[in-house]
């Protein structure tokens, strides 16, 4: 655990450090453990999302978007990459992969889903149960390609041999995990939710709690998007209008 730990928190400001310090005093909101009168006086850091009750599906749902947003990280840097490789940095690049490792594929995939969604619809009757052979196999296939990427932007440079095999293999990770994750919203945590009582959803949710404090010792969800906000950031890609569409043709 100390070690995933340090490749998540590698790199955070001190800013994130108060962010997590704050995350760890208010982790007991989102399990509604907290008086409401707690909840009222004790807002959030700046820059913190407010920790709020949340259901076993919304939990997943919500980590979609921080690892949605690293695939948004993937897709421009392989623009990039094809325009001018020594615009992207690898840092940056390297620590959005370590994200998506740690949190994703260690935290989100391996002990979540893997655990207590895939099992549950493949006891199941109905179409859900045939997407978790796939699903599964994507798991697989993304861990290669982030195994990958990582050994490339270990480097000092990207030899201009690599570029586009990087590229490629950037798209090609996003191209899946986007159908892969819209996948798990629509289909595949709406079937787990009807198919689990809502006892056992609410005794999950604190389970979920449980163990991504285990992993991270704290809000790993926070954590997290404090970690995607700087990667962002370092890239120039945390401005939201800059991906405004163009108006379209006019007749």
């Amino acid at each position: 655990m100390d070690e995933k730990r340090r490749q998540l928190l590698a790199g955070i400001s001190l800013a994130g450090a108060g962010v997590l310090i704050n995350a760890c005093r208010t982790t007991s909101n989102r399990t509604g453990s907290a008086t409401n009168e707690d909840n009222k006086n004790d807002g959030p850091a700046p820059g913190e999302v407010a920790s709020v009750e949340v259901t076993a599906t919304e939990d997943l749902m919500r980590e979609h978007g921080i690892l949605r947003r690293a695939l948004l990280v993937y897709q421009e840097s392989a623009v990039r990459l094809r325009q001018d490789a020594s615009s992207v940095p690898l840092d940056a690049l390297e620590k959005t992969a370590n994200l998506f490792r740690v949190f994703g594929e260690d935290y989100h995939e391996k002990k979540l889903e893997e655990v207590y969604i895939f099992p549950v619809l493949r006891r199941s009757p109905g179409a859900p149960a045939s997407y978790i052979d796939v699903l599964l196999a994507q798991h697989t296939r993304g861990r290669e390609i982030t195994d990958y990427v990582l050994s490339v932007t270990s480097a000092d440079r990207i030899p201009s041999s690599n570029v586009e095999p990087l590229a490629n293999a950037l798209e090609s990770f996003v191209r899946m995990y986007g159908h892969h994750a819209a996948i798990e919203d629509t289909i595949i945590f709406p079937a787990w939710k009807a198919a689990t009582g809502q006892a056992e959803l609410d005794e999950l949710a604190a389970r979920f709690e449980e163990i991504e404090t285990e992993q991270f010792g704290a809000d790993g969800f926070n954590t997290a998007l404090k970690r995607m906000e700087e990667i962002e950031t370092s890239l120039g890609l945390s401005n939201l209008d800059m991906f405004t569409a163009p108006a379209p043709p006019t007749k």
